[in-house]
């Protein structure tokens, strides 16, 4: 049953990206862990979310042939938050002569909703041209370098699974680390709402196969009965599956652990513990 598990899952959850309307929209998240950062596949839509800490941040680009470039800035809606950062875009080491600066001071920046972390940001400006190869550093800094931004390099969606899975596993960490907030926050997003609808379904669907294989395979057995398990079995599990989705949402809403809520739940409902099932084991009461 855990093999099947571990396949499902994963299916489930691709499945809950190719249904979800926000993801075809979302820039491939990217944490920022220290001042130059490589960017592959420039064309590619990504987000990098960094913080100044009293210099720039270097992005850097080598282009063996020509592309589409495009560089945009936004900071968070958040209290404190300087709109303020600015980024100027230098080919082959020509700092003098800076290919593009986007002047993040003197702009009108314009409030943004992103949807699929439920997110407000303030956009700044953006640039986009065709590029030769060559060099490329994008520089990013801003009136003291202190302030949070996040850089949007690349207009090419591309979205697939192992992206869906990263983004899954980053934008909990954005929740706390980037935007100050609680990861529980994540549950106003469709994909964070979605992701608990999808897990519960799989969970219950599970459920339901299992019982039933036992039923068949063991009717005359105690594995094989409807109800197994008791009122006081009934709210642990009750218990167990919301100490699980709390677990779960408050820290790195792991698909696992609010699969097994959702099982918890099943249980509950139905009077019946897989693993009581497994072990023949029954604390219905005696009618």
């Amino acid at each position: 049953m855990s093999t099947k598990i571990s396949k499902l899952v994963p299916l489930t959850i691709f499945a809950l990206f190719v249904c979800t309307s926000s993801f075809a929209f979302a820039h491939q998240p990217r944490i920022v862990e220290s001042r130059l950062t490589t960017v592959t596949d420039p064309e590619v839509s990504k987000a990098y979310y960094g913080k100044l800490t009293g210099e720039p941040d270097i992005y850097m680009i080598n282009a063996s042939a020509s592309f589409d470039l495009y560089v945009g800035v936004l900071v968070p809606d958040i209290a404190g938050q300087k709109k303020d950062v600015s980024v100027a875009i230098i080919k082959n080491g020509d700092i003098a002569h800076p290919l593009a600066t986007l002047d993040g001071i003197n702009f009108e920046w314009k409030q943004f909703y992103e949807p699929f972390g439920a997110d407000t940001y303030w956009m700044g400006p953006e640039y986009k041209a065709r590029a030769e190869a060559g060099t490329y550093e994008i520089r990013v800094w801003s009136s003291n370098n202190d302030s949070k931004y996040s850089l949007a390099i690349g207009e090419i969606e591309a979205f697939d699974f192992e992206e869906g899975m990263n983004a899954l596993t980053l934008i909990p960490q954005l929740k706390k680390d980037f935007w100050g907030e609680s990861p529980i926050n994540f549950i106003s997003s469709p994909f964070g709402w979605g992701l608990i609808i999808v897990m519960y379904l799989l969970a219950g669907i599970v459920g339901l196969i299992y019982r039933a294989i036992l039923k068949r395979v063991a009717k005359d057995s105690p594995r094989g009965v409807a109800k197994n398990i008791g009122k006081g079995d009934r709210l642990l599990r009750l218990v167990i599956g919301v100490a699980f989705l709390l677990w779960a949402i408050t820290t790195t809403w792991s698909p696992i652990l609010i699969f097994f809520s959702g099982f918890a739940f099943f249980e509950a409902i139905f009077s019946w513990c897989g693993f009581y099932a497994a072990l023949g084991k029954n604390t219905c009461p005696v009618e």
